[in-house]
């Protein structure tokens, strides 16, 4: 309608780590997901860049966290990462604090204790006071119906997971099911970014009273 502002777009960050290239390729379905969203902006980063973009990350509306799960927890350069974050956002006021946060995850197995590196990445966000997005995905590829084409089809909730076979490079592993659940996260946490700011409008336009 004529003379209505225009709902606000949002930006999201993609932050990952990638030791082989397998969660590198699970984070750029992540960010092909948010571009889906209209309005959406997505900004891709590695850990490594990230630590030399605190203000862009301040200025985002949410952050997708990803890394590999070595060892039944995050890679050593993700936790340098969530680290450097204390003394860059929580000191010098560049707050995340009601963000949008998610997170997702990649290992050479199945389950391969992914679950604990979510677990990780959702209590870092909480640290942070950000919002957390599970998955939103029913668990799949669990009855005779079922197919490894399936969306989760390792049957996560708190954020996506990827299994990647040790002996494929990132050509050809994560399989397209894992990048297509991905994928799904990312335009999930781009709608409810968007969401929360239109939200946000609406609350600063009401009358008083």
């Amino acid at each position: 309608m004529s003379g209505e502002a225009p709902l606000p777009g949002v930006r999201v960050a993609v932050v990952y780590h990638s030791g082989h290239g397998h969660t590198g390729r699970q984070a750029e379905a992540v960010r092909a997901g948010v571009q889906q969203v209209e309005g959406a902006e997505a900004l891709l980063l590695t850990v490594e860049e990230a630590q030399a973009r605190w203000g862009d990350l301040a200025s985002a509306d949410a952050i997708v966290f990803g890394a590999p799960t070595y060892m039944a927890s995050a890679s050593a350069a993700f936790k340098a990462f969530q680290e450097a974050s204390s003394r860059a956002v929580m000191a010098r006021g560049f707050g995340w604090k009601d963000k949008v946060a998610a997170g997702f995850t990649n290992s050479g197995s199945r389950s391969g204790d992914k679950l604990a590196t979510l677990i990780q990445i959702a209590l870092f966000a909480a640290q942070h006071g950000m919002h957390w997005v599970n998955l939103g995905l029913p668990p799949a590829n669990n009855s005779t119906k079922g197919s490894e084409e399936d969306l989760n089809r390792l049957g996560f909730w708190l954020g996506a997971g990827a299994q990647s076979n040790v002996d494929q490079g990132p050509d050809v592993a994560p399989p397209g099911a894992d990048l297509r659940t991905a994928e799904h996260l990312g335009r999930r946490v781009a709608e409810v970014a968007r969401q929360l700011a239109c939200g946000r409008v609406v609350i600063g336009q009401a009358p008083a009273g």
